[in-house]
């Protein structure tokens, strides 16, 4: 069975737009060494993006809204967005962990399987 590439797939507009996120994803990942730098990257981004601190909320600076966050010794942040239902109708939940994010080669990364060759990370 031969497997379509998806690369003969993508429009020239979409290949404009891939190359912008792997661009936005590889400079995270030059500034974000450490789990502290990426929470800040991170904040900045959700600041950006409309999130308040929680504890500006929960201090009486901020009202509350629907998009908030919050953080825990620079090392882990929560980022909350508010429906409009209540939580008896449910909730959705996406978590990720952040643990200095970076690509590890090793000796001999490069092997090949069914004609493709990969990186052994």
């Amino acid at each position: 069975m031969e497997r379509r590439n998806a690369w003969l797939s993508y429009t020239e507009a979409e290949e404009k737009e891939l190359e912008q996120v792997a661009k936005a994803y590889r400079n995270f990942l030059n500034v974000g060494k450490t789990e502290r730098e990426c929470v800040t990257q991170t904040v900045q981004m959700a600041e950006k993006a409309g999130y308040v601190d929680l504890q500006e909320i929960l201090s009486g600076k901020k009202p509350l809204q629907d998009k908030i966050y919050t953080t825990l010794m620079g090392k882990t942040i929560a980022l909350f967005h508010l429906g409009e239902t209540s939580l008896e109708q449910g909730m959705q939940i996406v978590a990720a962990h952040i643990d200095s994010p970076r690509l590890d080669l090793k000796q001999h990364p490069l092997y090949e399987e069914r004609g493709m060759a990969y990186f052994d990370t």
